[in-house]
């Protein structure tokens, strides 16, 4: 319980800093909102009473604590570029994104687990043919994959319709259907890093004294793997799919771009376009929020696989 609640103390500070950072990054950089929303032709008394019905003239302590309070109470802002509030705008497109990045994680712990265990027990030739497999989907980026995958199934095999989306909300089973690819392109490399992961472990743990002298008890091979060294060798695994899983989220905003998908990623490219400063900090928040909440997650999975954290 102390280690729980020491670790949500450091989630929370985290997330603060992050938020003043995501603040202070659109106070410094050039440029100011008023001329994306006014124009160049503007005039400065134009200038002046937009920033003043923006809040930009106010100093930028008040405006942050003004911002982070309503941003706690999911007043995320108003955009600049359309005038409408940012939770609006993100409520649909936040959906979209999770669901991609729920399938992803699916796929990746559906396919890495028994792949890893296999490419470990069996060895010989098919360990080796998947570890070659394994190093040229990880040498492969994401959009890449896309295309090609766009390439064969949507225009030669005409599995989906590429950019014709259909909203979860409207189609729910379709929506799905068309998400399975850029899943698919997410997860690859995912996948051969944590069967890499999961097999060394495995491999690391077989090697140890409590599985010879195992074997000397006359237990058989297959129950020493599954009862005794898969549970030790995952803990690692776990670790490190939390932090797939928060890598997913970021993944998915180039991997959108090429598939056409209306979610986080397309908000994210074409708000920072527009300087549509409201929206980013927004996004930025919620995608750390989405990190910081995973790690916290599986570092209390650990604490439950392995009896040694919690003595720590």
């Amino acid at each position: 319980m102390k280690h729980a609640v020491k670790k949500l103390g450091m989630m929370l500070l985290t997330m603060l800093i992050v938020s003043f950072l995501a603040f202070l990054a659109f106070q410094v950089i050039p440029g100011d909102p008023t001329n994306t929303i006014l124009g160049t032709d503007a005039t400065p008394e134009q200038v002046e009473a937009l920033r003043a019905q923006l809040g930009l003239d106010r100093p930028f302590f008040v405006r942050y604590f003004d911002w982070l309070f309503r941003f706690v109470q999911g007043d995320f802002g108003t955009s600049y570029s359309y005038s409408m509030p940012v939770s609006d705008m993100l409520s649909g497109k936040l959906g979209v994104t999770l669901l991609l990045a729920v399938l992803s994680f699916t796929l990746t712990v559906l396919v890495s687990i028994p792949v890893g265990i296999l490419s470990a027990d069996c060895g010989g030739w098919l360990d080796k043919a998947l570890t070659v497999t394994g190093q040229i989907t990880m040498a492969v980026p994401p959009f890449f994959t896309g295309i090609l995958l766009t390439y064969l199934f949507g225009l030669i095999l005409h599995w989906f319709t590429p950019g014709e989306f259909v909203a979860p909300g409207v189609d729910f089973w379709g929506s799905v259907a068309y998400l399975i690819f850029p899943a698919t392109a997410i997860a690859l490399p995912r996948i051969a890093m944590t069967v890499k992961m999961l097999r060394s472990g495995i491999l690391g743990e077989l090697n140890k004294d409590y599985v010879r002298t195992a074997h000397s008890r006359g237990n058989d091979r297959k129950a020493i793997l599954y009862r005794h060294v898969l549970r030790n060798a995952v803990v690692p695994s776990v670790a490190f799919l939390a932090m797939t899983i928060a890598d997913i989220v970021a993944g998915s905003v180039v991997i959108e771009q090429v598939f056409a998908i209306p979610g986080m990623g397309r908000l994210l490219f074409s708000s920072i376009s527009n300087r549509d400063y409201p929206v980013v900090q927004a996004v930025i928040v919620l995608m750390a929020f989405w990190v910081v909440l995973v790690n916290f997650v599986a570092d209390m999975i650990n604490q439950r696989l392995d009896p040694r954290l919690r003595l720590q």
